[in-house]
């Protein structure tokens, strides 16, 4: 797939203010500064697309995006450790959970993790929430150009050990770098070929 338009439609804290549920819907999530906002903007080839910032858990609204008039991609508010209130955490884990649970035309949760780090509990517990939901999901490893081969392997290996102490295989997974590109074709591959096969 080529991604040939990107149209900015709403950003939102209202789940029923989200555009109609009309066409397939893709969204992403990870840990604040995992590199969400790069990886969307790498995808969709439109640098200012998602706003990037060096401050974590920039992203607090629900962002809906319009590819090839044809599919939404979803920036989601990210979790973790973004230096923001306890309201405000509240807050967004109220908006993620209640548009996961809602958004009838989601196909796929894209949840990103950091490819340089061991798998973090609260991805964890994240990725064994969306399970129990029975919500489809992929894993992207991000920034994998900030290690060699060898420890990029060895890191998606440990991880996957890890994942198998609870899980009975590994959920489907992608390797990506939004500086490299790697992982753009993957992506848009997966959500082409899901589209194909869904109908509205």
């Amino acid at each position: 797939m080529k991604v040939n338009t990107a149209e900015f439609i709403i950003s939102n804290s209202d789940i029923t203010r989200c555009p109609k549920a009309n066409m397939p819907e893709y969204a992403f999530i990870g840990r604040s500064n995992v590199g969400k906002s790069s990886l969307i903007n790498m995808l969709t080839n439109h640098k200012g697309l998602a706003k990037i910032s060096g401050k974590p858990g920039k992203t607090q609204l629900v962002n809906h995006f319009l590819i090839n008039k044809e599919w939404y991609l979803v920036d989601l508010p990210g979790y973790g450790y973004a230096k923001v209130s306890k309201n405000l955490k509240s807050g967004f884990s109220k908006i993620i959970y209640s548009y996961i649970e809602s958004r009838e035309n989601l196909l796929n949760l894209f949840v990103l993790v950091d490819a340089r780090h061991d798998a973090q509990q609260i991805d964890l517990n994240f990725m064994e929430w969306l399970n129990g939901k029975g919500i489809a999901f992929s894993i992207i490893f991000t920034k994998a150009d900030k290690l060699t081969k060898r420890k990029l392997a060895d890191n998606i290996e440990a991880y996957k050990q890890q994942m198998l102490v609870r899980w009975e295989e590994m959920p489907p997974y992608i390797i990506s770098s939004s500086s490299s590109g790697m992982g753009q074709e993957e992506i848009l591959n997966f959500i082409e070929e899901t589209n194909k096969i869904v109908s509205f």
